[in-house]
C-alpha cells in the first residue's frame, strides 16, 4: 500500500515500507503541470507502475 501526504512544497510518500519525498518541482517536471493542478492519481502513477486507482482524482490544490 502507498501512502501520500501532501503539503504546499511536495509530497511525503510511503511505498512498500520506504519513506521518501517528492518535491514540488519534480512533480511539475514529471507531469508538465502546475503543482496545484496535479491530481493525487497522477502522483500515484509517478510512484507505482500499475497503481490501483479508486475514487475520483483530487487536485493537490483542493487537498492542501
Amino acid at each position: 500500500m502507498t501512502t501520500l501526504s501532501f503539503d504546499e512544497t511536495g509530497v511525503d510518500v510511503v511505498y512498500q515500507g520506504t519513506e521518501f519525498r517528492l518535491e514540488k518541482d519534480l512533480i511539475e517536471e514529471a507531469t508538465r503541470k502546475s503543482y496545484m493542478d496535479v491530481t493525487d492519481h497522477e502522483v500515484l502513477k509517478i510512484v507505482e507502475k500499475r497503481p490501483s486507482l479508486s475514487g475520483e482524482p483530487r487536485r493537490i490544490g483542493d487537498i492542501v
